[in-house]
């Protein structure tokens, strides 16, 4: 059992339609046809999207997915129109909200991974692979690869798993020319991220974007090279052999997961409210990461 712990009422807003509600982002319609994407403070953990927020993660998250499109707008065209808030939005929607174009999305998670952990963990010690690629012998917890691999999942719904797949079979699901494509550009675009992290001393371990086409221009959607999107680790603190520090809602997985919360993972019942300063701290890793990256100081 998995899901929203309280799912919210959507925001009725004159000229707007309501369409979805994710995770984290609310998704609207306005009357010209483009995507309005809200990003809430909702944050989840275990496949749960928890009862409490953490204030201003929508906005740092939509901050700097902006400029991280402006990081790689050379290398390929991205969805936002304009981040000027539609008319009669509440004012809480200032600084979260992107104007969007709408695309006919690909139904692939597209996947770099630059170092071992996570779910290709667990896939490399049972079989020295990750979504089917081969990988070399002796890797551990946070290895750093011998190149950026890309390993695609299926989209799952709120509360289910992403599932891996094999290169194979998103070619037999999206076609070998589209499935060509989104390796490349994801290589690409992970590779030019890799390098900008590094330079402000930090790791990024891996990472998933969401791509759709305009007509036949492969476009980069959602959000892009965030905290929730990848995993991003201080370079400092990087020992391979164990779990590394990251930038993150580690401080909420910790929290659920110890004696403290009185929360059973494998049981049916949803997780409790965070206590205060497990909110503060997470909060503090997602302005941290804006700022060591953006070189800008988060207010």
């Amino acid at each position: 059992m998995s899901g929203f712990v309280e799912k919210p009422k959507p925001v009725e807003v004159p000229g707007l339609v309501h369409l979805h509600t994710g995770k984290v982002r609310d998704l609207y319609q306005n009357e010209a046809g483009d995507l309005v994407m809200v990003a809430s403070d909702r944050i989840s953990a275990f496949d749960w999207v928890l009862p409490t927020e953490i204030p201003d993660k929508g906005r740092i998250l939509t901050q700097l997915s902006l400029w991280w499109f402006d990081q790689l707008a050379d290398l390929v065209p991205n969805h936002v129109l304009s981040t000027e808030l539609p008319a009669g939005a509440p004012a809480d929607w200032q600084g979260r909200t992107l104007v969007c174009k709408s695309l006919k999305m690909v139904p692939v998670e597209a996947v770099a991974r630059g170092y071992l952990t996570g779910s290709g963990l667990l896939e490399y010690t049972e079989s020295r692979t990750v979504c089917g690629l081969a990988l070399p012998e002796g890797l551990v917890d946070g290895s750093e690869l011998p190149a950026p691999i890309f390993t695609p999942a299926t989209k799952a719904a709120v509360g289910e798993h992403d599932e891996n797949v094999s290169y194979e079979e998103v070619a037999r699901q999206v076609g070998a020319d589209t499935a060509a494509q989104l390796r490349q550009v994801t290589l690409a675009v992970y590779s030019r991220a890799r390098d900008i992290a590094r330079d402000r001393g930090i790791i990024l371990a891996d990472t998933k974007f969401e791509f759709g086409y305009e007509g036949e221009t492969l476009v980069l959607a959602d959000e892009v090279l965030t905290p929730d999107s990848s995993r991003f680790w201080p370079a400092d603190q990087w020992q391979p052999g164990r779990a590394q520090a990251s930038y993150d809602k580690q401080f909420v997985r910790d929290w659920l997961t110890s004696g403290e919360a009185g929360w059973d993972r494998a049981g049916e019942q949803p997780p409790p409210a965070l206590p205060q300063n497990v909110v503060e701290a997470t909060r503090a890793k997602y302005a941290e990461a804006y700022e060591r990256l953006t070189g800008v100081s988060w207010t």
